[in-house]
């Protein structure tokens, strides 16, 4: 799918929803519409010669600030593509109540071309021209990891911004994504991945969902699941989905081939392959084949995709087989693909909130950074000595000694992972009971979960907008 269709698709998207919304004249379209887009065009002298590099940022939404979003490093990026993926974060953010408007940026390059040293050299640049127009920053605009992307780039740039604006005491909150060893937090990584969980999770505790979605029962134990990339998101939520849930990864869609196994894939066993190998050719855990346009079409419960926008789309909705399908990646599923799947009765969970895991722990991330003391460190003693007296007591009153299994998780003081961890469950299980109580109301006409995203994250920023005058 081309860039500009993709654009289409996410405004057409909230065309569908805002249709439901009454609203002031001209607010939509507000709303709608891209702020700003900063295109810089940079040169970096490497390999004895000079090299230009195409960049850009873009500002959906300044309801709230800063503005909220990754930057992707991927050679065939451009500008309609970010102002899209800003407008998803707008949404994203207000769905799930975080206060951020949405952003987006980009870099025309593909990682693989280049060293270490190399790509250390282009992101500093890059980050020089964000600096320069006020593109970065803890109060004006924060990035994250995205596509071609991890921490050491996001350290890479944080290291650059308190070079130039050295006398900004929040200036490592000018990113977030970055290492532990650099103001990062604990369980950024795996964020996204751990939201699509904790998304699959919230739909099967909701008998009302899972019985329309054509399930008998309201477990995940033993559902088949394919997943659609193998990177960072796809491969933490294929680990917890196997390890943590019982599900059984049927098929991993990879660039490089497709591994299937009914009996399930060993996805540790199925990184490894890949990181040492590049490719799946080789993986002895299942049947390996070369990409074929079939590959999201084998019969399954649920189906993730977990790469780039429009894998799904109008030549291969008629064929989907899955029951339910979760959008880890963003805009996987096009606007005319939506419209089919609908009327085939299979439900998505979109990726507004099911990938938005990652933002939020963002925003525990910069809150981190801001306040400049990390969680759980006033109370966690406190707590363990709380709890060893309950123990205590209770051994007394009983005279049994307490459980040697839960004594250890019950009496240990709160980690920062697990405060970030129950703090994305608890965001992710209030967002889905929003959305769910939207779909399941007799008295509107609201027929799906995106369309249930959309209508509260556009609630959400027109009456921010009405808040400040707009």
């Amino acid at each position: 799918m081309s860039s500009e269709n993709f654009l289409q698709s996410v405004d057409a998207m909230f065309n569908s929803a805002v249709s439901h919304l009454e609203m002031e004249d001209g607010l939509a379209a507000k709303i709608r519409v891209c702020n700003a887009s900063y295109v810089t065009r940079f040169g970096v002298r490497l390999r004895d010669r000079m090299y230009t590099f195409t960049g850009w940022r873009s500002v959906h939404s300044t309801h709230h600030a800063p503005g909220k979003g990754g930057i992707r490093f991927a050679p065939n990026a451009n500008q309609e593509e970010v102002e899209a993926l800003a407008a998803l974060m707008t949404y994203k953010c207000a769905l799930m109540r975080l206060p951020f408007g949405g952003s987006k940026g980009a870099l025309a390059i593909d990682p693989g071309d280049w060293s270490d040293v190399e790509l250390e050299k282009i992101t500093r640049r890059f980050t020089q021209e964000l600096i320069r127009h006020n593109f970065l920053g803890s109060a004006v605009n924060v990035p994250a990891p995205d596509m071609g992307t991890n921490e050491r780039h996001m350290m890479w740039m944080a290291d650059e911004y308190r070079r130039h604006v050295p006398l900004d005491i929040n200036a490592m909150g000018c990113v977030t994504g970055k290492p532990l060893g650099g103001s990062g937090i604990e369980g950024r990584t795996e964020a996204t991945g751990r939201g699509v969980q904790y998304a699959i999770r919230e739909f099967f505790r909701h008998e009302s969902d899972w019985t329309r979605s054509g399930f008998r029962k309201g477990e995940l134990n033993g559902r088949t699941v394919i997943i659609q990339g193998l990177g960072n998101v796809g491969y933490h939520a294929a680990q917890f989905l196997s390890q943590e849930d019982g599900c059984r990864i049927v098929r991993v869609v990879e660039r490089s081939g497709t591994v299937s196994n009914k009996e399930g894939i060993e996805i540790e066993a199925l990184h490894a392959h890949l990181a040492t190998h590049k490719s799946v050719a080789g993986f002895n855990g299942g049947r390996v084949t070369p990409p074929a346009p079939d590959d999201l079409e084998l019969d399954c419960d649920i189906l993730v995709p977990a790469a780039v926008e429009g894998v799904i789309h109008e030549g291969n909705a008629s064929r989907i087989r899955a029951r339910l399908i979760v959008e880890a990646a963003n805009g996987p599923t096009t606007f005319e693909a939506d419209r089919i799947l609908r009327e085939r009765k299979i439900t998505i969970i979109p990726d507004l909130f099911a990938n938005a895991g990652g933002v939020v722990v963002s925003y525990f991330e910069w809150v981190k950074n801001l306040t400049h003391i990390p969680f759980g460190l006033m109370e966690r003693r406190r707590d363990e000595t709380g709890y060893q007296l309950l123990a205590q007591s209770l051994e007394q009153m009983t005279g049994c000694e307490f459980p040697k299994e839960h004594k250890n998780g019950f009496l240990t003081g709160r980690r920062e992972i697990d405060l970030v961890r129950s703090g994305l469950d608890d965001i992710m299980c209030s967002a889905y009971g929003a959305m769910s109580r939207l779909w399941n109301n007799p008295n509107n006409e609201i027929e799906d979960l995106r369309t249930a995203a959309y209508y509260l994250a556009i609630e959400e920023v027109a009456a921010a907008y009405r808040a400040i005058g707009i």
